[in-house]
């Protein structure tokens, strides 16, 4: 059985340690804890993991956070996956710093990642987690936080915040969303104030 995780941020040196680059982090961290490589594919860098008889595929999708959902509707049609094999990873400025968040659906936000994929889907049905990087930032300022580097503290936090998030995508796996849903969101506070 396969499933399709999806990972967002955007491609370049220049954002790698961004906060909109939450998804790629936390996709990165559990390649390299699973001891395998990105290899670049249609639409980005696929990776894949076995866990217990479940092919899970690594997406970072190179098409720039806005246009996400061409990235992902190409992968989902090309393994004719079913939507509730789908999971996306994301930032979120709506939630304080580290703090978790899964859903089945919902609204994308304001997030242009999600918009573009609800888009290309033609709903909003799929499962989401997000990651919150807080809106620490004054009017008109939106873009260049999100885009901005973390802070040394937020930096410190990151691994803890990955294997938090990669615990919650192996309980979708093996648990279904609703399972997964309702331990990962109680368990997922986030860190003390950053």
């Amino acid at each position: 059985m396969r499933y399709l995780i999806v990972g967002l941020g955007n491609i370049g040196d220049e954002y790698a340690n961004t906060r909109h680059n939450m998804g790629f982090m936390v996709l990165d961290a559990w390649a390299k804890a699973s001891d395998t490589i990105f290899s670049s594919g249609r639409y980005g860098d696929m990776a894949e993991i076995s866990v217990k008889g479940r092919t899970l595929s690594l997406l970072k999708p190179s098409t720039y956070m806005n246009l996400s959902g061409n990235a992902v509707k190409y992968w989902v049609d090309k393994y004719k996956l079913p939507l509730e094999n789908l999971l996306i990873i994301c930032d979120d400025l709506n939630l304080p710093f580290g703090k978790l968040r899964m859903r089945k659906r919902g609204s994308a936000g304001g997030h242009n990642g999600l918009k573009n994929i609800e888009a290309m889907l033609g709903t909003d049905a799929y499962t989401r987690i997000r990651i919150g990087i807080g809106n620490n930032f004054s009017r008109g300022g939106q873009i260049d936080f999100v885009i901005g580097q973390l802070s040394k503290e937020e930096e410190a936090a990151v691994p803890e915040i990955c294997e938090k998030v990669i615990k919650g995508v192996k309980d979708f796996v093996f648990m279904g969303p609703d399972r997964a849903m309702n331990s990962f969101n109680a368990s997922s506070e986030g860190p003390e104030k950053i």
